[in-house]
């Protein structure tokens, strides 16, 4: 752990809101069981989280899945479900996608299936808990499966996605990177870095089938990486990973296509060296939206208007480490955990619960290559 004090760490997050509102809730929260994604041979690592004094401490190996780049729960939380972004599995040139029963915290292996291609670096599921998406980011594809009693079917629709965009190195193919789900759950969406796409698909939630509705354009050179909804259920985030430009899009619940309000840059004027947009999170309330970024490595913290979804920005505070790949709000949402892959560093800062303002400052705990943080 960095040598911050615990007095420092909550002067550093507005101390006097905190200390006012955040006792009650502390002494009733107890501790809380945590899965971090690792690109290590070890895979999922489980992990004990105290919201009292925002102290993280390791439990050991949840489930030995190599390279695993993303969780996700079921709705119930009685499964949990991995990308694994390996070379080959079942002798096949793809990665693995996984699931795995929960109790007690622990985890038991369910199913596990070949993907659509390499580089599988995400799942997401839908709504109703049945369909699960994963997206191939090195073999530019994207695979449906069915979910029964936890465990997957085979793949049950691919598609492999051609396309490149005009940075050389890094859009000379086609990168689906990320999956998501209309707010109705009638639509889904696979972004493309490598095209400057986030591809529109109608979603039959009960046989996992994917049919093409369109797409969304980016601007040349953008790579959208990640898209997130809005709980006002009209709009929707683009994370840029090559411009750190965000998109703020409006979300047609008619054909679930995507239409650009405004873009929002994430670096200073003037700002220089490489740099590389990551991921989104938004508070339960929609008040909130923070956007990380790295090799700048920061996270950039905005109000947002519940009604409209547009975004005032409030400041940039440090990651706490190198590449900041992941990060999320634990349940009382007065932490940000911020996953800090090339640091090996979860990274914990305090957040204030009336402005959404972060802590300049944190404290770190060792954690080999995480990948992706998940409260169970």
């Amino acid at each position: 752990m960095a040598n911050l004090s615990r007095r420092d760490f909550l002067v550093t997050a507005s101390a006097a809101t905190l200390a006012a509102t955040a006792a009650p809730a502390f002494a009733a929260a107890s501790r809380q069981r945590v899965f971090i994604g690792s690109n290590t041979p070890e895979g999922i690592l489980a992990f004990d989280w105290d919201p009292a004094t925002a102290e993280f401490t390791a439990a050991g190996v949840a489930a030995k899945l190599a390279n695993v780049d993303w969780l996700t729960f079921s709705p119930g939380r009685e499964f949990l479900f991995a990308a694994s972004e390996v070379d080959s599995f079942n002798g096949k040139a793809t990665g693995e996608v996984a699931s795995f029963s929960v109790a007690g915290g622990q985890l038991k292996p369910l199913s596990a299936q070949n993907s659509a291609a390499t580089g599988t670096c995400h799942v997401a599921l839908d709504h109703s808990g049945r369909v699960l998406l994963s997206a191939d980011y090195g073999g530019g594809a994207a695979a449906s499966f069915l979910i029964e009693d936890g465990k997957l079917s085979p793949a049950v629709w691919t598609e492999h996605f051609t396309g490149h965009g005009p940075v050389a190195d890094r859009q000379q193919s086609a990168h689906a990177h990320f999956a998501s789900f209309s707010p109705d759950n009638r639509f889904a969406y696979i972004n493309d870095l490598g095209s400057d796409q986030i591809h529109i698909f109608s979603l039959d939630a009960k046989t996992a089938r994917l049919t093409a509705a369109g797409s969304y354009q980016a601007h040349p050179g953008d790579g959208p990486r990640t898209l997130h909804f809005h709980p006002n259920g009209h709009t929707a985030y683009s994370i840029n990973e090559l411009s750190s430009i965000v998109d703020v899009l409006a979300w047609s619940k008619a054909d679930g296509s995507l239409t650009l309000q405004t873009r929002i840059p994430l670096l200073e004027e003037g700002s220089t060296g490489e740099s590389r947009a990551c991921d989104t999170v938004i508070s339960k309330n929609g008040g909130n939206v923070y956007f990380a970024n790295r090799f700048h490595d920061f996270i950039y913290a905005f109000r947002a208007d519940v009604k409209t979804g547009a975004l005032t920005p409030i400041g940039r505070t440090g990651s706490g480490g190198k590449i900041p790949r992941n990060f999320v709000l634990d349940p009382t949402e007065r932490w940000m955990l911020v996953a800090n892959q090339n640091s090996s560093l979860v990274s914990v800062f305090a957040r204030d619960p009336e402005t959404g303002a972060l802590a300049n400052e944190g404290k770190s705990f060792p954690v080999p290559a995480p990948m992706c943080i998940l409260f169970a």
